[in-house]
């Protein structure tokens, strides 16, 4: 029978428009098409508790496997504790949930050579049909995206003594500086099991797995942590977005397929956080229904429009963060960031900053040079200069 939806991809976004569309529709066919032999790669996402609606948390609680009722950063000149519950989802518990609900019908190894609005052509010549396809098969390269990259190896320790960890630390940036901002993330998940995550705000996207392992050790020698055994390792490099032009880089792809996750531009452009725009746009899918390709396509491309717009002071930021300081002290734009008062900073991670938080993150002298700074201002010069004559 000919599904009422086909999503490319089974990461975050695709299994979260499946999840939600299944509570709404309960009878709605649903095929998901990933290439790899499992669902939902290897990862963790987390997000604030505010960075979504009442109502979303209330639709994911099933997927969040581990909650925090506060977090921590920790800078050279300060650290601080900032209230405001912080959760997290584990690829395998995603997995298990989608496949224990029959959220939908899955084909695993299946690698998709051609997408239409309404049809896919597998690598094998077979040609599926349905009333709606989505692509959301994952970051691609753009020469109409200039970025930078945020780089991260984590493994999930356990250790032989209680590790000490009372709560999640988003950032530690009193380690040393390499690589551009580089600080360490953790995220404690019992008295013995936390995440060690080394992340690198960097200008290239090459990861060398060794000299991430190697700095792990090292972080958990230093804290005094005896770990008897790695139970996991994730990696990943996300793209950190400085400038671009969103029509150039939708119409790169067939523009009338609808999209989601990072094909469709939808992630935070400072954190690299993609979880509450998957969780927006599977919200809003599942509002108008999968009836029409038309009618989801051009709500993907509004709500991509809708993330852009949003993003352009935080595009900022990352010029500021990535070209108006030395590597070394990129750390410092942060350090003044998480000084400011915690409703905008909680605020800058839902993507709705109001226009005095605006005014508030770009007045006050830079922690950058101030002629580097005032070199930032323009997103379309950079895209002009680096990326439009690519």
């Amino acid at each position: 029978m000919k599904p009422d939806l086909i999503l490319v991809g089974g990461g975050l976004a695709n299994c979260l428009i499946a999840w939600r569309l299944r509570q709404r529709s309960p009878d709605a066919r649903i095929l998901i098409l990933e290439r790899e032999p499992a669902l939902a790669g290897n990862h963790t996402w987390c997000f604030h508790d505010t960075d979504l609606t009442t109502a979303q948390n209330q639709w994911l609680s099933p997927l969040i496997v581990h909650r925090w009722p506060d977090h921590e950063v920790r800078f050279p000149t300060y650290s601080r504790i900032l209230g405001g519950g912080y959760q997290a989802l584990t690829s395998d518990h995603l997995r298990e949930q989608m496949v224990e609900r029959q959220v939908a019908e899955f084909r695993l190894g299946e690698a998709v050579v051609d997408i239409q609005p309404d049809s896919v052509e597998l690598a094998s010549g077979e040609r599926l049909q349905a009333s709606t396809v989505i692509d959301g098969r994952g970051q691609r390269g753009s020469n109409h995206l200039v970025m930078g990259f945020q780089k991260f190896v984590g493994q999930e320790l356990r250790c032989r003594e209680p590790h000490g960890f009372q709560r999640p630390v988003i950032m530690d940036a009193t380690v040393s500086q390499q690589d551009g901002y580089r600080f360490v993330y953790i995220l404690p998940f019992d008295s013995h099991r936390l995440l060690i995550e080394d992340t690198r705000y960097s200008d290239g996207g090459d990861l060398s797995l060794t000299a991430f392992r190697d700095a792990i050790a090292d972080y958990a020698a230093s804290h005094g942590l005896l770990v008897d055994e790695c139970l996991r390792e994730e990696q990943g490099v996300l793209p950190i977005l400085l400038a671009g032009d969103l029509d150039a880089f939708w119409a790169e792809a067939s523009p009338d397929v609808p999209r989601s996750g990072l094909a469709a531009g939808l992630f935070h452009p400072t954190t690299g956080y993609s979880l509450p725009e998957a969780v927006r746009l599977a919200d809003a899918i599942a509002e108008i229904g999968v009836d029409s390709p038309q009618r989801v396509a051009e709500l993907s491309w509004k709500h991509a429009c809708s993330v852009w717009r949003r993003g352009r002071v935080f595009r900022l930021v990352n010029r500021m963060l990535f070209r108006a300081g030395k590597p070394e002290l990129r750390y410092r734009v942060l350090e003044r960031f998480y000084s400011l008062r915690a409703p905008l900073i909680t605020r800058f991670y839902a993507g709705s900053l109001t226009l005095p938080d605006k005014a508030r993150l770009l007045v006050g002298k830079p922690p950058v040079p101030f002629f580097s700074a005032l070199g930032c201002i323009s997103d379309r010069a950079l895209y002009r200069r680096e990326a439009g004559s690519a």
